[in-house]
């Protein structure tokens, strides 16, 4: 059974910095794309960043391009989304995504990715 399990929420200040894990069981990942997705109350889930198969891409949204970082530990099963210069609007539920296993594209969309943690939140204060 998959399972990815986020962690590292948590309340930070304007312009802190948080990192976020996920760990990835049932399964290995390390030839799939990840992805990290977040959702705001009363708003759509909305892409934040993605890692190709073997991170042979990254793509990032335009609001944290720059101030995040996506990355992985193939051999702990482990990604990482490292976020740095944190905004209030970044508050919001976080998500890890994975793909399904050899596919080359990377999804910025929710359709992409069929397997799904229970989410982390952050709150960014002002």
């Amino acid at each position: 059974q998959v399972q990815l399990v986020e962690s590292g929420g948590g309340l930070v200040q304007a312009g802190g910095s948080l990192r976020l894990s996920c760990a990835a069981s049932g399964r290995t990942f390390s030839s799939a794309a990840m992805g990290w997705f977040r959702q705001a109350p009363g708003k759509d889930r909305e892409f934040v960043a993605a890692r190709g198969w073997g991170g042979s891409r990254t793509l990032y949204a335009d609001s944290v391009k720059g101030r995040f970082t996506i990355s992985a530990d193939n051999a702990e099963n482990m990604v990482y989304l490292q976020m740095n210069s944190l905004k209030p609007e970044d508050t919001a539920v976080y998500y890890c995504a994975a793909g399904r296993a050899y596919i080359r594209v990377v999804f910025t969309t929710t359709t992409g990715y069929p397997y799904w943690g229970q989410g982390t939140q952050v709150t960014v204060s002002s």
